[in-house]
């Protein structure tokens, strides 16, 4: 299956406007099988499904993970 290169993450933020992370696919699998997409620091990781479902992946120690609010795919 041909997944997009890029999704854009968005997550409450206490600000006035919500938090929106890009994140890019990478050569690994998460545990469902799908893609793991990252930001570009290597933080934030999410299993995101051909469907649009998202796991976010821990990428350290006693890290709990926001689910995102939204996923959108972004087409370059």
């Amino acid at each position: 299956m041909d997944y997009p290169e890029t999704y854009e993450l968005v997550f409450h933020a206490a600000a006035v406007e919500d938090d929106a992370v890009l994140v890019h696919r990478t050569d690994r699998a998460g545990a469902g099988g799908y893609p793991i997409y990252q930001d570009e620091t290597g933080i934030v990781r999410a299993e995101i499904s051909a469907d649009g479902e998202v796991r976010m992946v821990a990428s350290g120690g006693h890290q709990t993970p926001d689910i995102p609010l939204a996923v959108r795919c972004v087409r370059r």
